[in-house]
């Protein structure tokens, strides 16, 4: 996708009035002062080939126990919410998909996608009863695009779920491990969650420090 935003704006809420936050690990954070999203400049991301090599280290699958209990922060909350056969996309399914497999054996439809793993165009041709984004959005580069497109996936009524950890739960920024990960460019907090539920006029859940659901009104 095009980017449409000039640096020097936050990526979430377009605002200009941002400041710069920290250097860490040799990356400048900035921090934006509407929505209160902290993030990365295009100098400090890394490029396409750089970033999918990262991800390929990943070793997740739907066979490893441990993983399926760490999804299970965001399927347990959203499953009790939904109806039989309900439609849903995990959006971000990474190297191996396992939350998709997970809501498919609980009885519900899934498709997936991935810029990387399932660039699946096709996926965007309807709306679902819900969306699931797991340990994803830390990763756009332009989430207000993001976000507007998750948007006009989900139907009046349908649910976003995310998994992310909130910098404002932890004692440290600096030494946060969130920040070890070069890929890790755009940072949230509960006030960033706050903002865009307003903005998109979504009710907003949170599950402890690193789920969040959203429910998009009805029309």
């Amino acid at each position: 996708m095009t980017n449409p935003l000039a640096d020097k704006e936050c990526p979430l809420c377009l605002s200009h009035d941002i400041a710069f936050y920290q250097k860490i690990h040799e990356r400048d954070y900035w921090a934006c002062n509407q929505c209160c999203l902290r993030f990365l400049l295009s100098k400090d991301r890394l490029d396409r080939e750089s970033e999918k090599a990262r991800y390929d280290t990943h070793q997740n699958s739907p066979q490893d126990q441990g993983y399926r209990d760490f999804l299970s922060a965001l399927s347990d909350p959203l499953i009790p919410k939904l109806n039989p056969g309900d439609h849903g996309l995990d959006y971000g399914s990474g190297p191996g998909p396992t939350l998709s497999v997970i809501f498919i054996e609980n009885g519900f439809d899934m498709n997936i996608y991935d810029p990387y793993f399932a660039p699946n165009q096709t996926a965007f041709k309807q709306q679902y009863d819900f969306i699931t984004c797991t340990e994803t959005v830390e990763h756009f580069y332009y989430p207000n695009n993001e976000f507007h497109h998750l948007d006009s996936l989900l139907k009046p009524g349908g649910y976003l779920g995310i998994m992310t950890q909130l910098y404002d739960s932890v004692e440290s920024f600096s030494d946060w491990w969130y920040l070890r990960d070069e890929t890790h460019v755009s940072l949230y907090s509960r006030e960033t969650m706050n903002w865009i539920a307003q903005t998109f006029m979504w009710d907003v859940t949170f599950y402890g420090d690193r789920v969040i659901l959203f429910q998009k009104m009805m029309d």
